[in-house]
């Protein structure tokens, strides 16, 4: 079941939300539970299996970790769990990635296994991981009531596409959280306006994109305007899914971290990464960069760490190459960053960090959208002029001219100026009452209109979906 649809709006969610403010406190992570498993079952029925199979795991394995504590015990028990984890992520994730790969190096014939990824596992298995570790670490309670871990697993708000969410974070609110009109209110804005974001913005770039990838006669500046789309139709639909999560958790009283940030008015690499996927860069930066020993190594150790942590965070986008030379394209630049770069933009206007970080952006999600290493090398030829691409077409004008309002909106979005002059506007007394009567106005139009392309429909899945 997915967000953008009728389906999950106007019956699911209803139907949950009507039940679960009806029923006494004590009954509440019942109703989620029982909700999120049918939304999940309703997807992936025999996957929900899995999925509970790997919460019930980590949950044995946090009351052994704790019953164990300060014993040898308690790190075997550790490890059993990661073990555990990791393993069920990878046989269902790279089983195949690895026998082809074995084919091609030996010409052997293992045949594969053409398993069917889980929705939503890389996601909720880094859940049980850092719950775990977390418990062994004795940064969290051990959490003996399962049916709190359970929601914890698998709440359906983040379930699918994160953020992935810390179990410290929500540690508390599974046993004692808020609800109020406030944070309903804001919870369903919040909503709407991710669901806003997916729909509208980012499913029109990904027919632009698609549109100038198909065309019979590019233009150099057809392949960096399909660079232009692809990357903010990364940035609006998963943002908007993270904004559709953190709305509906704020609904149901969690308060869930944010997960972007303006990632693309960075100045450097380092820095667009702290705004992008905010979730999966802590994550990992807690959980591997500084157990390996993060900056306080010499400097041949922290070659070798930031490339664990950016080969590991590539490959946990999916089982192909091309992730992998992604995440590693990632920790090249962060390299040369540490290393020259930083010490370069310093001396220039500031502008110029910002054009680098554009390119350097745009390019990477060529590659990330790409099909393989050799269609990446050829989109990324083609941006540059190989292959006597002309600069200009008659087909490059006319989409750039049907596609501009939206590009422009989504340029716009993707800076923190309408937020900024919003804010100055609500300064005032006069309009702070203005915006108070026409932002209820506005989202209500939104999700009118979101359901008519519903009714008409459009649909298009999240793209973190096969993640």
């Amino acid at each position: 079941m997915l967000f953008s649809t009728i389906s999950f709006i106007y019956y699911f969610l209803a139907a949950v939300l009507l039940i679960y403010f009806i029923v006494p406190f004590k009954f509440k992570n019942l109703v989620l539970l029982i909700a999120s498993l049918f939304f999940y079952f309703y997807g992936e029925p025999i996957y929900t299996i899995l999925m509970l199979a790997t919460t019930l795991s980590s949950y044995i394995h946090g009351i052994l970790i704790d019953k164990f504590r300060g014993k040898v015990w308690s790190k075997v028990f550790l490890w059993s769990s990661v073990i555990t984890s990791v393993g069920v992520l990878g046989f269902f994730k790279y089983s195949d990635f690895f026998i082809s790969n074995v084919n091609s190096i030996f010409n052997s014939e293992i045949g594969l296994l053409k398993i069917a990824l889980p929705i939503g596992i890389s996601f909720y298995t880094f859940q049980t991981l850092s719950y775990t570790i977390d418990v062994y670490r004795g940064e969290a309670k051990v959490q003996k009531n399962f049916v709190r871990l359970a929601t914890y697993v698998s709440l359906f708000p983040q379930l699918i596409a994160g953020p992935i969410v810390r179990y410290t974070t929500v540690e508390a609110e599974l046993s004692d959280r808020k609800h109020s009109f406030e944070n309903f209110s804001y919870g369903a804005t919040r909503f709407i306006i991710g669901l806003s974001k997916k729909v509208l913005i980012a499913d029109t770039l990904g027919t632009l994109a698609r549109t100038l990838y198909a065309l019979e006669n590019p233009s150099v500046v057809s392949y960096w305007v399909y660079a232009i789309a692809i990357s903010l139709q990364l940035y609006f639909d998963f943002s908007g899914y993270s904004d559709m999560a953190i709305g509906l958790g704020r609904i149901f009283g969690f308060h869930f971290l944010e997960n972007f940030n303006y990632p693309f008015i960075s100045k450097s690499i380092a820095e667009f990464w702290r705004r992008w996927h905010m979730s999966l860069g802590t994550w990992f930066r807690d959980y591997v960069y500084i157990p390996l020993g993060g900056n306080r190594v010499p400097k041949l150790r922290w070659l070798f760490n930031t490339l664990v942590v950016w080969f590991l965070t590539g490959f946990w986008h999916g089982a192909d190459w091309t992730f992998i030379v992604w995440g590693l394209y990632f920790a090249f630049f962060l390299m040369a960053e540490k290393f020259a770069l930083n010490k370069f933009f310093a001396k220039i206007p500031r502008v110029f960090s910002h054009i680098y970080v554009t390119i350097v952006i745009l390019v990477s999600f060529v590659v990330f959208s790409a099909n393989g290493i050799g269609g990446a090398i050829a989109d990324i030829g083609s941006m540059f002029g190989a292959g006597g691409l002309p600069l200009w077409s008659k087909d490059t004008a006319y989409y750039l001219a049907s596609f501009a309002v939206v590009l422009i909106i989504a340029i716009i979005g993707a800076t923190p100026l309408v937020k900024s002059v919003v804010l100055k506007i609500k300064a005032t007394k006069t309009g702070n009452l203005v915006c108070n009567i026409l932002e209820p106005i506005f989202v209500v139009a939104m999700l009118l209109i979101v359901t008519a392309y519903f009714v008409d429909g459009s649909f298009s899945p999240f793209l973190y979906f096969r993640f």
